[in-house]
């Protein structure tokens, strides 16, 4: 649609209204919580002992849980990225299954599997490793709801690869493991840190699930509704900018490493 034909169509009229509702309907609340505490109340968040605990407590295990995505994510989205094979929507849907269950019901079901009741719960608790109120815990359930953004995010990046590319690796002798780390993963590697940092930043946000694993210790989500509780609004407030800050610097760097990138074919 060329310039003149848009501005006598009251269509796009219409869908400029629409994306000017939406972004206001996101922007206001944002830049309100944003601009609301004092430079006194944000100056004491920064050097309250409890609000840099739970901030580098949230960081710490966001990155912790985002790593453990690579590792276990990588493979299997490669796998997804280059394979076709009977029920593989269904396994898709399994992936995704963490995005639509409700969070708290997350955090139930990985305390239902960690306790002595179960074997998986008791072989933990041979090894010394508890998940009820732990930093453990805590990266357990970041990284199930992170492990769908960062699954999604690589396949997609393994996709983009011409196959031609890896095709003309294995003709000059090199094997499926070689091709896939001298070849595909350096060609990939932008999307697999965007996926890294994406799965952070989920992560980092998470509040349901992690509340139901661990009260203590806290991370930030958990410190700002503790505050809310205590103190209401103005108590949670300075609190909540620093996490927004620190979730915008992610997002900030996420959207420069997804800049789209063409491949030559």
């Amino acid at each position: 649609m060329d310039p003149g034909t848009r501005k006598s169509n009251p269509f796009f009229w219409l869908c400029l209204a629409s994306g000017a509702l939406v972004l206001a309907f996101i922007l206001i609340p944002i830049l309100h919580l944003m601009m609301r505490p004092s430079a006194e109340s944000l100056g004491r968040a920064v050097t309250d002992i409890d609000v840099i605990s739970a901030i580098r407590l949230s960081l710490a295990t966001s990155l912790a849980a985002a790593a453990i995505a690579v590792i276990m994510g990588t493979p299997f989205a490669y796998l997804l990225a280059r394979s076709s094979f009977r029920g593989k929507r269904v396994v898709e849907s399994i992936i995704e299954l963490p995005i639509v269950i409700p969070h708290p019901v997350v955090g139930i079901a990985i305390l239902s599997i960690a306790g002595r009741g179960h074997w998986i719960g008791s072989a933990l608790s041979d090894l010394g490793i508890r998940i009820m109120g732990s930093a453990t815990g805590i990266i357990a359930v970041l990284a199930f709801v992170g492990l769908p953004f960062y699954i999604s995010t690589v396949k997609n990046g393994f996709e983009a690869i011409p196959p031609r590319l890896e095709s003309v690796s294995r003709s000059l002798g090199a094997s499926v493991s070689q091709t896939f780390f001298r070849v595909t993963f350096p060609l990939a590697a932008r999307s697999i840190l965007a996926g890294f940092i994406m799965c952070a930043a989920r992560a980092i946000s998470e509040f349901g699930a992690v509340i139901v694993v661990a009260y203590h210790p806290m991370n930030a989500p958990v410190l700002i509704f503790e505050r809310f509780e205590s103190y209401g609004l103005d108590g949670a407030l300075p609190v909540s900018v620093l996490l927004v800050i620190v979730c915008l610097m992610l997002f900030v760097v996420m959207r420069i490493l997804t800049l789209q990138r063409k491949w030559k074919t």
